[in-house]
């Protein structure tokens, strides 16, 4: 039960949208309705808010962090930390509040892993960072550091619990991210910070 309950705890956390939160906060549009139409940091940032941007990638990051981070505390078992992880991060994607249509994960993610292990979090933020800032595409940072991330984690630790909770999460990330994926093959992707549709 107790299992249980985290788990259920971590998926309400996870669904808790700051974007729409932000929306609200600084007077914006919904951001389902321009953009790409995701309820993210990156979306919000396209309204040229960069500060409603900033809190929604602050509180994205932070639910993914704390979730985790609680779950640690509390003394629980590996494999439940790692079911907290996972639970906090597809609630962001599923979210109950918002008829289970959210973001794309990546900020609850980092969030998440950083919480889980500060230094797979940090090398796998410090790809998205290095990508992002030499190709302006954070769809293309986010699939990298996805795709990074399984390695890092096996590379420092091989393939144990923690492998396997990151490689979805990677999966899960690489998945939502497919119509970037063809975008940026086709050479239609928007850069960050721009208001086109991407």
């Amino acid at each position: 039960m107790e299992i249980l309950l985290a788990i259920l705890a971590a998926y309400l956390l996870g669904s808790v949208p700051f974007a729409m939160i932000s929306a609200k906060l600084f007077g914006l549009a919904d951001p389902r309705t321009y953009g790409s139409g995701n309820p993210g940091a990156t979306n919000v940032l396209r309204s040229g808010n960069k500060k409603a941007a900033l809190f929604t990638l602050i509180g994205d990051a932070l639910k993914g962090w704390l979730a985790v981070f609680l779950a640690q505390q509390a003394e629980l078992s590996g494999m439940t930390v790692g079911f907290v992880a996972l639970a906090v991060f597809f609630g962001h994607l599923f979210p109950i509040f918002l008829k289970f249509k959210g973001g794309k994960g990546v900020a609850t993610a980092a969030g998440a892993l950083l919480a889980l292990d500060p230094i797979l979090g940090l090398m796998v933020l410090g790809t998205w960072l290095l990508v992002a800032y030499v190709s302006r595409y954070s769809s293309l940072a986010a699939l990298i550091a996805a795709g990074t991330a399984p390695l890092y984690s096996a590379l420092m630790h091989g393939t144990n619990g923690q492998f396997a909770v990151v490689g979805i999460i990677a999966m899960a990330l690489i998945i939502k991210h497919w119509q970037n994926l063809q975008r940026l093959m086709a050479g239609q992707e928007s850069k960050i910070g721009s208001k086109k549709k991407g």
